[in-house]
């Protein structure tokens, strides 16, 4: 066992510098993602981790995919989307919270496990459809009024930005399915990633537009949504 930790924490390190060598993380958020990263490896172990890394493997692609395309058109992040360590806790926090609540309630890992999953499926959603769905979408439409909207406004989606977020949602349903219980819960990550995004575009309108809400509480409400879905859905199926 002694060996195993050891191996995981020479592949955080490893992953924590490339991350900062190739300006992906600020050094303080590599610091932050690797804390997290244990939590949710108490929680879920290796596959807890696989999906993590998951997460952020593709979230930095989509963000870094034509980058100056989307300078062109100004919906790029800031610093070329280096993340901070706000965004890192606003995406993997909830994944973190069930880490530390299967250590602490051992008897309730399946359902933590499930919600870990639902929170980082939503994240990988929104992240996916946010930074692709403004690129390959045709048409955009506010969430609310279903009125055509401007691209890359907050709360504005199009329908391939939407299938790209549930094909994000279905990456971490399916390694969550590899680790765990097979495809028992699949479909209900898959529906609680995809709520969870969507959530994400109401929070946008209602409340990040005005200012109420900044975009990494919305990112963090949108993970919490998902993992309360996945859980009223377990408790449904009970």
């Amino acid at each position: 066992m002694l060996s195993i930790d050891w191996l995981l924490i020479a592949v955080l390190i490893l992953c924590m510098a490339l991350s900062v060598l190739f300006k992906k993380l600020t050094l303080i958020a590599t610091l932050v993602g690797g804390a997290v990263a244990l939590f949710v490896f108490l929680g879920a172990g290796y596959f807890g981790v696989v999906m993590l890394a998951t997460f952020f493997i593709l979230g930095s692609a989509a963000t870094s995919w034509k980058m100056n395309v989307k300078q062109q058109l100004g919906f790029a992040e800031r610093n070329k989307g280096k993340r901070t360590t706000g965004q890192v806790l606003a995406n993997g926090g909830v994944a973190a919270i069930m880490g530390m609540l299967v250590w602490l309630y051992p008897a309730y890992k399946n359902i933590f496990v499930v919600m870990m999953s639902a929170g980082l499926a939503s994240a990988t959603a929104d992240t996916l459809s946010s930074e692709l769905g403004t690129l390959y979408g045709k048409k955009f439409y506010n969430i609310i009024t279903f009125k055509k909207d401007t691209r890359g406004l907050d709360g504005v989606i199009s329908v391939e930005g939407t299938l790209i977020g549930i094909l994000g949602s279905a990456i971490i349903a399916a390694l969550y399915s590899i680790g765990f219980e097979g495809g028992k819960n699949f479909f209900v990550i898959v529906i609680a990633g995809t709520i969870g995004n969507i959530a994400d575009s109401f929070l946008g309108v209602l409340f990040e537009r005005r200012n109420y809400l900044s975009n990494n509480a919305v990112n963090f409400l949108n993970t919490f949504v998902a993992a309360m879905v996945a859980l009223i859905f377990l408790i449904l199926m009970v």
